[in-house]
């Protein structure tokens, strides 16, 4: 069989480039990873997130790798605290790059890696006008203008995706496809820890696909520290977010309660959904 350079060219891997760092975000190390391998013994005792040895470490290695990519290039420009030539180093990318630009005809598709929404235009920005495909790291934007931006991009054609590892998690998996078991809904509760401005989106996005469009109103009714966010739905039920600061013992915990029945199922397997988030970036991309 004969075959066109489309097809050798989609038959190839595609080359991804790793950019960007932010405090307390480890997804440089991890995300390139989950394409590439890595050194486990530089991740498992040099990594400065121990979660994330710990997950990658319990991965059977011929499960590990996303299949049809690889991050070929690595730039950590930011306040990570973290270095490009150790994600390097740990995740087995062969080039590192002083400046983000200097990936432009080198990859086929960026990652945008951090977590301040108000920053993310600009980092995108350069990728976008290139015409390269983008992944950013949730939250997409934390204003309205930044977020009139991407949406704008988008209607002009631009390829870019977010989104919160939260849509993919598997335990919550059989309740996107139907919750008739339980009825009409009438109560939806999640919680996260950390801050609502970069972790309220995690919560969000795992009851989005449940419930789907029709949020009516949303009432923060907490604190900065313990935000407690009331919203309501067009289908009859009532959902409450919390985004508590501390509460890292709580994090995704699921509650639905309708008018036959009620589940409560708490998510646990990190490594599946920021895989299957990654891999349905690879995928739409080819």
């Amino acid at each position: 069989m004969s075959t066109t350079p489309e097809d050798t060219q989609m038959s190839s891997p595609l080359r991804l480039a790793m950019i960007g760092s932010t405090r307390g975000n480890g997804h440089p190390y991890s995300w390139s990873a989950m394409f590439n391998g890595y050194d486990r013994e530089a991740m498992t005792n040099e990594c400065p997130f121990a979660g994330i040895p710990d997950y990658l470490n319990k991965e059977p290695s011929d499960t590990l790798q996303i299949p049809g990519a690889n991050v070929t290039h690595v730039c950590c420009v930011g306040e990570g605290g973290f270095t490009a030539e150790h994600v390097s180093k740990c995740s087995l990318i062969p080039n590192v790059v002083k400046n983000t630009t200097d990936v432009i005809g080198e990859v086929d598709a960026v990652i945008i890696a951090t977590d301040i929404g108000g920053e993310h235009v600009e980092r995108a920005r350069p990728f976008v006008e290139a015409d390269i495909p983008v992944f950013v790291d949730k939250p997409l934007a934390d204003n309205p203008a930044d977020l009139k931006t991407f949406m704008d991009w988008v209607a002009e054609g631009k390829r870019i995706m977010s989104s919160s590892c939260m849509r993919y998690t598997k335990e919550f998996m059989p309740y996107r496809h139907s919750t008739n078991e339980l009825g009409d809904l009438r109560f939806v509760s999640i919680t996260t820890a950390k801050k609502w401005e970069t972790y309220g989106i995690h919560a969000l996005e795992a009851i989005y696909p449940i419930l789907g469009p029709g949020f009516l109103t949303a009432q923060n009714t907490g604190t900065k520290e313990r935000n407690v966010v009331h919203l309501t739905h067009e289908c009859g039920a009532d959902i409450v977010v919390v985004a508590s600061a501390g509460m890292f013992g709580g994090f995704g915990c699921l509650q639905l309660c309708g008018t036959a029945g009620s589940r409560a199922v708490s998510s646990g397997d990190s490594f599946f959904a920021f895989r299957a988030q990654l891999v349905a970036f690879v995928v739409d991309r080819k």
